[in-house]
């Protein structure tokens, strides 16, 4: 199976407010019993959505104005806390396809790429301007192009940043390690095979 080339992930977006979101509030721990990553998409942000009896507390991601957002918005160390790969699974089986923040941990930017899903890293006030257009206009479309790094919405663009390995894994379609192994196996069992040890 061969993977597609990212070179641009377009669509409308949402502001998740705050710095240092950690994985436990992506995904909270007790979301984690899962055998698999497929529902994901009920826990992302589940403690700062609803409270205990499970009623809305007004979310940005619950707003209908921002429903159906595939770009996330988001403040500086996006992502930090514990390893869990389960937070960019969240968000992206909740149909998110991109992350525009200040900075990222580097686990969680890591683990984004590995699924497909660019996390590429903005000034504030690039990102606050963005925030008043889609705040203003909710059907704002955002498009971020990895090979011009920029983001571009309306008449507005600005640049953005991400390292130039991810950069170029997502481009020329090698961004998935688990994929890259499989495409290969044949190469692998073959040196394995000629190994003097085996």
């Amino acid at each position: 199976m061969s993977l597609p080339s990212i070179s641009q992930v377009s669509g409308t977006a949402v502001f998740v407010p705050g710095a240092d979101i950690d994985t436990d509030r992506i995904i909270p721990a007790r979301f984690l019993k899962c055998v698999t990553f497929d529902d994901l998409a009920e826990g992302m942000f589940y403690d700062i959505r609803f409270d205990a009896e499970g009623n809305s507390l007004n979310h940005p991601i619950d707003d209908p104005r921002f429903a159906g957002a595939t770009i996330m918005l988001a403040g500086p160390n996006f992502g930090c806390g514990s390893s869990r790969e389960h937070a960019p699974q969240s968000i992206y089986r909740c149909g998110f396809r991109a992350v525009i923040a200040e900075s990222f941990a580097e686990i969680f930017f890591g683990n984004s790429t590995g699924i497909g899903m660019p996390c590429v890293c903005a000034t504030k006030e690039n990102i606050e301007s963005l925030s008043a257009a889609i705040e203003l206009e909710p059907k704002t479309e955002v498009n971020i192009d990895l090979e011009a790094m920029q983001v571009q919405y309306g008449e507005q663009s600005f640049d953005i940043t991400m390292p130039d390995s991810a950069r170029e894994a997502l481009l020329s379609a090698r961004w998935d390690p688990i994929q890259e192994l499989l495409d290969h196996r044949e190469g692998i069992e073959a040196k394995a095979d000629a190994l003097p040890y085996v």
